[in-house]
């Protein structure tokens, strides 16, 4: 037995991370060039929601961007959807209904999102290594590279290399920002001077540095050690877990191949030992060790063993998408009652999301009474008080808001002019309620009023009528 099979066999390789050495130091990680079957459906993927990410904020559906969180104005844009800040709960469910659904997918599937569907496995895989494999050759020329003495060769490919990976951080830091201010905000930002638009261009800059620092640079540590995602497989993954398996069963006893042995009779499993799965990780693992934290299932341990499998002419399928159960019990995949528990409540949650959104009103009405006052006694005997007011309009239409005193009888005066609201934004002002003292029930009275837009009545606010006190007599 080697010694690596012994250390993979006691279980001493999950007591460091495959990036860091003894002494702590880090080490870095050359990944062979992937490609088959599921690197290829990983690119035409990766493309679709390439595109998709660049051409988001340019997308507009009733004059909205198809998505934006707007921080910095508490407004936010889904699927040409305005929200605000007053539809806080909608998030809220939205959160846990998410949380609820990754916990799911990840019970079922495992770190399958990771692997095809993160913009960080995305961007890093199929876009900066490809760049890199590019400018300095697969895995054994870059490391030839590195160690190379500093000469003209190596200084003019790793600047090229360096500058295209600044621009390609560029244009992500320039789509992401476009996403909280918009396209429009965006493009006043490159076309006009940056003294202009100070804040939004540091914003931009900083971006850019980010994203550079954190394909450049940091690398698979975002997922071996800075993603919180990866720190759940321990709770959520179990038996019945659908990840990129090696199968233990029919693979060991690992040995090297010999053309026209009989394995079998030797007692050796179908695993050669070649290591292609481990020269392919792009998080340095070796997928024979069983389902690891630092595993993103990016499937180019799968490709590479397959390739090996067709070269031995031994089966596909030895790495694999399997369960523990469906390897060791050769039990198929089946539903278990944790995952219908997950099922379940997620259902019950997106039932509670779209039940607030086919009610959500078309406004969203906050009225206060203005702190620190009590009533006035008006001219005619009647009694008022002051209140502010503001109006968010969540449709894509300009409102004319009319406030109507509903209970009990009484009169709404304006400060100033009637509320108007535009589209997608909010209007505030100050009103006052005037009734009779006969209306006044003590010192604090109930009072509803109403929003209305033309005829139609949009919502009821409730809030409080401070009056004088009712002595006994």
């Amino acid at each position: 037995m080697s010694t690596s099979q012994a250390r993979d066999q006691d279980g001493t390789f999950r007591d460091a991370l495959a990036t860091v050495d003894k002494s702590g130091k880090r080490i870095w990680i050359y990944p062979k060039r992937p490609g088959g079957r599921f690197f290829n459906r990983r690119v035409a993927l990766g493309v679709v929601l390439l595109g998709l990410l660049f051409a988001g904020p340019f997308i507009r559906i009733a004059g909205e961007p198809l998505f934006m969180l707007n921080i910095l104005e508490r407004r936010f844009v889904l699927f040409g959807q305005t929200f605000w800040p007053q539809d806080i709960h909608l998030f809220v469910f939205a959160f846990i209904t998410g949380i609820v659904f990754i916990a799911l997918f990840t019970v079922a599937f495992g770190r399958l999102f990771c692997g095809w569907v993160c913009p960080q496995t995305i961007f890093m895989e199929l876009v900066f290594r490809r760049i890199e494999y590019l400018i300095e050759g697969d895995w054994k020329a870059q490391m030839a590279l590195n160690k190379r003495p500093l000469d003209a060769d190596k200084v003019v490919r790793k600047t090229l290399k360096h500058v295209l990976f600044f621009g390609v951080s560029f244009l992500i830091g320039n789509v992401f920002l476009a996403y909280i201010i918009g396209s429009e905000a965006l493009l006043a930002i490159i076309t006009e001077p940056p003294t202009a638009h100070l804040g939004g261009f540091v914003a931009m800059v900083g971006f850019s540095g980010a994203f550079y620092g954190v394909f450049a640079f940091l690398r698979e540590q975002v997922c071996t050690t800075i993603c919180p995602y990866g720190r759940l497989q321990g709770v959520l993954l179990d038996r019945e877990s659908i990840v990129i398996a090696y199968d233990h069963v029919r693979g060991e006893q690992r040995a090297k191949f010999r053309k026209g042995e009989d394995r079998t009779a030797s007692s050796k499993g179908d695993c050669i030992d070649c290591k292609a799965c481990v020269h392919v990780c792009p998080t340095g693992i070796d997928i024979r060790n069983g389902t690891q934290l630092e595993c993103v299932n990016c499937t180019a341990c799968i490709d590479a063993c397959d390739h090996m499998m067709d070269g031995v002419g031994l089966p596909r399928g030895l790495i694999r998408y399997a369960s523990e159960s469906e390897i060791t019990d050769k039990r198929p995949f089946r539903f278990t009652t944790r995952m219908k528990a997950y099922a379940a409540l997620s259902m019950v949650l997106t039932g509670v999301i779209l039940t607030l959104l086919v009610t959500r009103s078309d406004v969203e009405t906050t009225v206060l009474r203005t702190p620190g006052m009590l009533y006035q006694t008006q001219d005619d005997g009647r009694i008022s008080n002051l209140y502010n007011f503001k109006v968010v309009n969540k449709t894509s239409r300009d409102m004319d808001i009319r406030l109507e005193l509903l209970e009990p009888a009484g009169e709404i005066r304006y400060v100033g002019r009637d509320p108007y609201v535009n589209s997608r934004e909010m209007s505030s002002g100050e009103f006052f309620v005037i009734m009779d003292k006969a209306n006044a029930k003590g010192m604090s009275t109930k009072i509803t009023i109403g929003v209305f837009s033309g005829d139609k009545e949009l919502e009821r606010v409730r809030t409080s009528f401070v009056g004088p006190m009712h002595l006994p007599s």
